[in-house]
């Protein structure tokens, strides 16, 4: 018996078996016998024991989480076992007791990797060094202070001058109004406000020209030490591209036929991402092939601490990455049978009639229940929706209708146009952020504190569409208020006040560690998967496009 394996006890009966092996993208969810296999591990992690000399807790510090993978395997006496794995390193270390080694060949990297690390250390350290240099703080001191002194008394000339203009303005009105002047005199008292109009341009003139030479003096020196900077770290960054280079060159590929390829070779000509081959599912099946072990079924889930991007929560699983493992496990799997990669296709909606809460001749107001797309999906069996319907019941409505959309999962109040002015009119309070909207969400754990705002900009996450994470970098501004409304053994109750309207803003500010730090109950992407999804749009206000009133609606949630 191979010694990273351990025997699948009870054993499975056939039936229990899959029939093929299932595909590591499938986005419902692991093989059952992959999940049990998944969850001892979890329950030994659970205990606070990853192996020898290392404790779970170490996943719950700075560093953050892992995922980590099971495969469940046949060995050569056809008995079933399970081989686990983690990814990357754990604990600054690649080989942990019971747990797969790396793909890489250890020599080759050995040569490699000292001369890697010694090198971009001392880039960094000449980077850090710049950065923090004497030279560099005074340059950039000096230049701010030109630019903060620029500032102040751009800003002086422009008030003393808009204060000027103004007396000019009511000098000139009581010139003309005074009667008892003569021409030539009321001529020469304008000639003499023109001039003081021509002397505050000139004054701006000559204080522009001594501006610019001061940028002149200090701009220059303050590029070509930033220039430095930047050469330094564009320097490391071209160095470390290199040693990947090399890094990826010690791993050779090896699939179910015995084919043998290059790591490099399996990117259509591009880099590998980073951590390309040091993935779970990637050393598991490297193991399996290795030592003649058959893979039978593969499951992957997150423990510890989310990454800063959020999108991971303990204990949940999730299916191979696209970027790394994307263009990686096909070729490895080759050989093996598989199957198509099951995807998500929503239950049928729990009734065919829209719940209308208001209707009048310009727009209408809907209940949207919970599995019930907004707009029709891209699959063909994606077409029934609450605009689908809409089509149907107004035949003559004109626009868009829909003037905001809610997700498949969640339920509560949309509101749609019946012509074209109605909707650009509701589109422009959305936008304005005149429209009042409250959710209320069941939070899967204890909430801390009673009320507050999160700030968390999130964009999607490109190689995990349609996860969106948490990027303040690239992220789009979202912005959302909160209060708890009731505390439970298990669950809090808690109301949303978004400000802004981004994809998944609330579940992903409700999962993140810098938001509420627990995922809403049922949530499949951010959390763990349950009955339904617990966030329902309770209330809508917003001002009657064609009354000018504003109306209120709301539904309780149903849950």
């Amino acid at each position: 018996m191979d010694p990273l394996v351990t025997l699948l006890e009870p054993a499975p009966q056939v039936d229990e078996l899959p029939g093929a092996f299932p595909s590591p993208f499938d986005a419902v969810g692991p093989h059952a016998l992959a999940r049990r296999a998944a969850e001892s591990l979890q329950a030994t992690l659970r205990e606070g024991f990853i192996a020898p000399g290392i404790a779970s807790a170490v996943l719950q510090g700075p560093d953050g989480g892992k995922m980590f993978g099971v495969l469940v395997v046949r060995q050569p006496d056809g008995t079933l076992g399970v081989l686990r794995a983690f990814s990357a390193m754990l604990a600054g270390r690649w080989d942990v007791p019971g747990f797969v080694p790396p793909v890489f060949d250890r020599e080759a990297r050995a040569r490699v990797e000292p001369v890697a690390d010694a090198t971009v250390k001392s880039l960094l350290s000449r980077a850090e060094m710049w950065s923090t240099s004497e030279e560099l703080r005074r340059v950039r001191e000096d230049d701010d202070a030109r630019q903060t002194r620029e500032a102040t008394e751009r800003e002086a000339m422009r008030l003393r001058h808009d204060a000027h203009r103004r007396q000019r303005h009511e000098r000139r009105a009581a010139i003309v109004a005074m009667s008892a002047l003569t021409e030539t005199e009321r001529a020469q008292a304008l000639h003499t406000l023109d001039q003081e109009s021509r002397g505050d341009k000139a004054e701006k003139r000559r204080w522009d020209a001594a501006q610019e030479e001061a940028r002149r003096l200090l701009a220059p020196a303050r590029a070509k030490a930033e220039r430095r900077v930047r050469a330094l770290d564009r320097l490391r960054r071209i160095v470390s591209r290199g040693f990947m280079k090399q890094f990826h060159d010690t791993y050779a590929i090896t699939n179910a036929r015995g084919e043998t390829r290059p790591l490099r070779s399996l990117y259509g000509g591009a880099e590998p991402p980073s951590g390309a081959g040091d993935c779970a599912g990637a050393k598991l099946l490297a193991y399996a092939f290795a030592h003649g072990l058959q893979p039978v079924a593969l499951a992957e889930f997150w423990w510890g601490t989310p990454p800063a991007s959020g999108g991971r929560v303990q204990g949940a699983f999730y299916p191979a990455c696209r970027d790394k493992c994307g263009p990686l496990l096909p070729f490895m799997l080759k050989g093996l049978e598989v199957s198509a990669p099951r995807v998500f296709v929503p239950p049928p909606a729990p009734t065919p009639e829209l719940s209308i809460v208001f209707e009048d001749a310009w727009l209408v107001v809907i209940d949207k229940p919970c599995g019930l797309l907004s707009v029709p999906g891209r699959d063909a069996s994606l077409l029934d929706s609450v605009l689908t319907r809409l089509r149907v019941r107004y035949p003559n409505a004109t626009g868009p209708l829909l003037a905001h959309r809610l997700d498949l999962d969640t339920s509560g109040l949309l509101v749609a146009a019946l012509d074209s002015r109605t909707h650009a009119s509701l589109q422009r309070q959305f936008l304005h952020r005149d429209v009042a909207k409250r959710y209320v969400a069941l939070i899967d754990g204890p909430v801390h504190g009673d009320a507050g705002t999160i700030t968390l900009p999130l964009r999607v996450d490109l190689d995990d569409r349609p996860r969106q994470i948490v990027d303040p970098i690239h992220g789009k501004p979202a912005v959302t208020d909160w209060e708890v409304l009731h505390r439970a053994a298990s669950h809090t109750r808690v109301a949303f006040h978004p400000r802004t309207g981004r994809t998944h803003q609330l579940r992903v500010h409700a999962a993140h560690p810098q938001g509420l730090g627990a995922p809403i109950v049922g949530d499949l992407l951010y959390g763990h998967a349950g009955l339904r999804l617990h966030l329902h749009a309770e209330t809508l206000s917003f001002v009657h496009p064609a009354t000018g009133q504003r109306v209120s609606f709301t539904r309780a949630a149903p849950f």
